[in-house]
């Protein structure tokens, strides 16, 4: 851990899912309190790019930018680290001194993944999720402006580089926010799935994220129950979640 890291400590109120009687599929909400110190958790910001190939998306990610940024002031003055991660888009700041800073890195090899559940998700997402009559194509180029990249953060969207980062800054407690849930959010080299499966412990920010799925698709529900789905199925078998409002009041009380 750096010798100027922050010092003190917050406290989450976490929200998981558990089964009691094993094979029921009685899902119960769980909250647990738990203490984390400032210096070992960071905030990663996943593929909030400046433009989706679907509208809604993009607006839903416009949406969701103006509130995730005063978080990540608010997260930043208080001492968490801030990790960028637009995927794809990294020559956009291929000079940049935040990009720089994870490529001058020493590599810390990751230990051997753990073997972990992957059951299916409760969203048909195979058509792409859209909900607006749109075609793919790679829209994005950099990061939503709305959202500050000030000296102290860094970007990456290497799952490798990310894990060297938080080990050698002593970091083991990964707040995630960004989009999509049921895609990049899970799944990118970076993301819940892969830091779980390396011993990091990651917590989504469950109001700050959102999911590319189409009311039309099975289970035929509403778009944000759609996204509530998936937050319900990241809490059973991958990650806690938090609301940004409790956040942001645990920094207020902490250290």
């Amino acid at each position: 851990m750096a010798a100027d890291a922050p010092s003190g400590t917050f406290r989450l109120h976490l929200r998981t899912r558990v089964e009691p009687f094993k094979g029921s599929g009685d899902w119960q909400e769980v909250y647990v309190e738990r203490a984390v110190p400032v210096a070992r958790t960071a905030i990663l910001i996943c593929d909030m790019w400046d433009k989706h190939w679907c509208t809604g998306a993009t607006g839903r990610v416009g949406a969701l930018a103006a509130r995730m940024a005063p978080v990540l002031d608010r997260a930043r003055a208080y001492g968490i680290q801030i990790i960028h991660a637009p995927s794809e888009v990294m020559d956009f700041y291929k000079d940049a001194p935040q990009r720089q800073r994870m490529l001058a890195l020493a590599k810390i090899e990751p230990p051997s993944p753990a073997v972990l559940a992957d059951p299916p998700l409760p969203i048909d997402d195979a058509g792409g999720g859209c909900d607006t009559a749109d075609s793919f194509y790679k829209a994005w180029a950099r990061e939503i402006a709305t959202l500050h990249i000030a000296p102290e953060d860094v970007i990456s969207d290497n799952g490798g580089e990310i894990y060297s980062f938080l080990r050698g800054r002593g970091i083991e407690n990964l707040l995630i926010m960004g989009v999509h849930t049921n895609m990049c959010v899970l799944n990118r080299s970076f993301a819940i799935k892969q830091m779980t499966k390396w011993g990091v412990h990651c917590v989504l920010v469950r109001d700050l994220t959102d999911s590319m799925y189409n009311p039309k698709d099975r289970p035929f529900v509403a778009h944000d129950r759609g996204t509530e789905l998936v937050v319900e199925h990241i809490e059973k078998y991958w990650a806690p979640s938090v609301l940004s409002s409790e956040l942001t009041a645990a920094m207020g009380q902490g250290k």
